[in-house]
């Protein structure tokens, strides 16, 4: 069993990015720290280190159970890694999904189907009742 691992094998290994390549360009791009210190590649893990990934707009921390460097299932990754992001980061993902039909950015063009019907949910009726006691119908007089 492995004592230690280099960081950029260990996040490709647990399945936080995708490409050992795209984890080492997270390190590079001070994207990975430890202990508030962006980390290289190279910088080698052990067991009980808690990892903060940058994924905008939230910060995961993982902390390292076991330092792999092969790839391992799907099912045997709870294994390896413990998610100890805080909670208010999870809240902050899901306002950042909440409002991200309304800060579309520039050039991605019009809006989907998909985008129409969550706005339609957004502004729905039930959020603006009818029985309000506002009346938009007024009585233009022509004579006056």
């Amino acid at each position: 069993m492995e004592t230690e691992a280099r960081i950029d094998k260990w996040m490709w290994a647990t399945r936080i990015f995708k490409t050992r390549t795209i984890a080492a360009e997270a390190c590079k791009n001070g994207r990975v720290s430890i202990n508030g210190v962006h980390v290289k590649a190279s910088h080698t893990v052990k067991e009980g280190t808690v990892i903060q990934v940058r994924k905008p707009p939230i910060t995961y921390s993982f902390k390292v159970l076991r330092p792999i460097e092969n790839r391992v299932g799907a099912k045997l990754v709870p294994q390896m890694i413990e998610n100890v992001t805080p909670h208010d980061q999870y809240e902050l993902l899901e306002m950042s999904k909440i409002s991200g039909f309304v800060n579309r950015a520039k050039g991605t063009g019009r809006p989907t189907k998909r985008d129409r019907r969550k706005l339609d949910e957004f502004i729905a009726p039930e959020y603006f009742p009818e029985d309000d006691g506002f009346d938009f119908d007024f009585d233009f007089d022509e004579n006056k």
